[in-house]
């Protein structure tokens, strides 16, 4: 697909400068002051061209608005160059809105267990947080199917760690 493009790519475009690529994709935080005037930032996202081509992850709260996006595919997890002409409309409504974007604001956190058998213990993992593979890393992530909580990555380990500390 020649849509995919790098976080770098991603970076160096134009009019993204509000957004940050981190381990789960491109990011961008809005501060609006209250859940009120959030919401009519988000209804103003969900009319933008693009919105349902690229299904961005939308996180509204008391003062501000939380944007992420990722495409995920059975071979892919990335950004595209349609993420990149999205994220520069949303960050030109935010603008229009009279709201400014807090790139400090974003982040992301990842799991990481590790496992000398990932087969064995990602079932029970699986079934206690009501995760799902995901889709370009099925053998080693389990991610949140509405995409609201940490992901896990099950690191392989040759060996449990001495001492009876087991590979986590």
């Amino acid at each position: 697909m020649t849509d995919r493009i790098s976080p770098k790519q991603f970076h160096e475009s134009e009019g993204i400068e509000d957004w940050r690529v981190l381990g789960d994709g491109a990011n961008a935080y809005f501060q609006t002051g209250s859940f009120a005037a959030g919401a009519r930032l988000v209804q103003a996202i969900s009319e933008l061209p693009g919105f349902d081509d690229n299904r961005p992850e939308v996180d509204l709260r008391h003062d501000g608005v939380t944007v992420r996006m990722l495409e995920i595919t059975d071979d892919y997890a990335g950004m595209t160059r349609g993420h990149v002409e999205l994220a520069s409309r949303i960050s030109a409504v935010a603008r229009k809105l009279g709201f400014s974007a807090d790139p400090s604001a974003v982040q992301s956190l990842l799991v990481i267990p590790g496992a000398t058998d990932r087969a064995a213990v990602m079932p029970f993992w699986r079934a206690v947080l009501g995760y799902e593979p995901r889709r370009d890393s099925p053998a080693e992530d389990l991610v949140d199917p509405h995409g609201r909580a940490v992901p896990f990555w099950f690191e392989q380990m040759k060996e449990p760690r001495p001492g009876g500390l087991g590979a986590i």
